[in-house]
């Protein structure tokens, strides 16, 4: 009997799995930090976000403005009566990009080379687009890092979307 509860004890001690450590550091938080510290990963409290983005006819635009925010804008043109043109400010937080049209506000995310728009957007967001376009799921790439770039695009009218 006692030999049982010998092996019964080993076998919990045994299967015990220690706790991770207090405060986050982990092996993959330490490889993870190694690896941004190596440059093999991207930095996402340093990746600047200002430049031109675009997917098929999809158009976004990232600028800096004075109080640390970034002017943004986007173009969506699907066609005559199908699209959506927007200006606004947005603040950067690491991946989120904290985007704000007016009354239509909402969180992107970005991993530097691509921003992506949530796809569920308030109700507010509908009046930025006409017929069946929408902001929803927005995804667009990385194209230009130059603000010069990015500055020149226009809605329709030639309205500049980033501030000009």
């Amino acid at each position: 009997m006692r030999r049982l509860a010998l092996l019964a004890l080993s076998l919990l001690v045994g299967c015990h799995q220690p706790e991770a450590p207090a405060g986050g550091d982990t092996a993959g938080a330490r490889l993870e930090r190694a690896a941004t510290a190596a440059g093999i990963v991207a930095d996402p409290a340093r990746i600047s976000l200002v430049g031109a983005w675009a997917r098929d006819t999809d158009r976004l635009c990232v600028v800096g403005a004075n109080s640390g925010s970034l002017r943004v804008g986007v173009l969506v043109d699907y066609g005559e009566g199908q699209g959506c043109a927007a200006s606004g400010i947005a603040r950067q937080r690491r991946e989120t990009l904290s985007v704000s049209f007016g009354g239509c506000r909402f969180d992107a995310r970005s991993d530097g080379e691509r921003i992506v728009f949530p796809a569920t957007l308030p109700s507010a967001c509908d009046s930025l687009c006409t017929g069946r376009a929408s902001l929803s799921a927005l995804s667009v790439d990385r194209i230009s890092a130059a603000a010069s770039e990015a500055a020149q695009l226009r809605a329709t009218g030639g309205r500049a979307l980033c501030g000009g």
